[in-house]
């Protein structure tokens, strides 16, 4: 849902004239697949390691409600549909990103995780790619508006998945996946890193405004947020406690949708 989301705001940005509301329909529906696809496929590629790990143990494929060739086929489906959905239904551009955002994901940062920690920034880069997807669905191009969308995402991503990769650094040590706390499991580096890309967060957020984006009740919106944000990642800096990376955790569930919501209430062109 945070893709979709995501996706939806890069639209919301990228449209211009009236609202039409099968292109982004199609759009949106065809990033859902796509990203279900490379989510799929993504399962089948680690089923060994998820058999390792309490939290994954009971997906389809490790439990043997699934066969391999199941998954990878319903997989390979699901992508295809949704390139064909984004290619004929919105643009090739938009399907074209999405191709490349599965790309990245399942060749790049999937087989990463088991051979290095800075599978976190590359597995980012297709993580930032929803805003484009669907900007590009909107507009059938990309502008500094779009990748201004984007690296907010980017940044984003680094708290929130270093405070999950804390909270289960057991689960990813028993699999081998060598995310930063289970490399240096006391929680030290982790702790920093979430405090950078959260202090790093604040100024990227505003860029909006100053970009003529959005208007001044989201500047100070965004900066309330970050500051929030930043401040659960200080606490579990403190306090390196499941509970304080859980907080973390919470707090990027929080922050993005509110952000997202604030973008669409305060548009400057409105």
């Amino acid at each position: 849902w945070l893709i979709v989301m995501s996706a939806a705001i890069g639209y919301f940005f990228g449209h211009s004239g009236s609202w039409l509301i099968w292109p982004m329909v199609h759009t949106l529906f065809g990033t859902a697949l796509m990203a279900s696809g490379t989510a799929a496929l993504n399962q089948w590629y680690e089923r060994d390691a998820d058999r390792h790990m309490r939290r994954t143990q009971m997906r389809p494929l490790p439990s043997g409600r699934l066969r391999p060739a199941q998954g990878l086929w319903f997989g390979i489906g699901l992508a295809i549909l949704g390139t064909m959905e984004l290619g004929f239904g919105a643009n090739w551009l938009a399907s074209g990103l999405c191709i490349a955002t599965l790309a990245m994901y399942l060749f790049a940062y999937t087989p990463l995780k088991q051979k290095t920690w800075w599978s976190t920034t590359v597995g980012a880069f297709p993580g930032a790619m929803p805003p484009l997807i669907g900007f590009a669905g909107a507009a059938n191009k990309l502008t500094p508006e779009a990748l201004v969308l984007a690296a907010i995402l980017f940044l984003w991503q680094f708290p929130h998945f270093y405070a999950i990769a804390w909270m289960y650094r057991e689960d990813y040590s028993r699999a081998g996946i060598r995310m930063l706390p289970v490399v240096e499991p006391d929680g030290a580096s982790t702790a920093r890193q979430i405090i950078i890309y959260s202090v790093l967060l604040i100024p990227v957020s505003l860029l909006p405004k100053w970009m003529g984006m959005t208007g001044s009740i989201y500047m100070i919106g965004a900066l309330a947020m970050g500051l929030y944000f930043l401040y659960s990642g200080v606490r579990v800096s403190f306090d390196r406690s499941k509970l304080r990376a859980r907080k973390v955790l919470l707090s990027s569930v929080v922050y993005l949708p509110v952000l997202y919501v604030l973008m669409v209430l305060d548009p400057a062109r409105l």
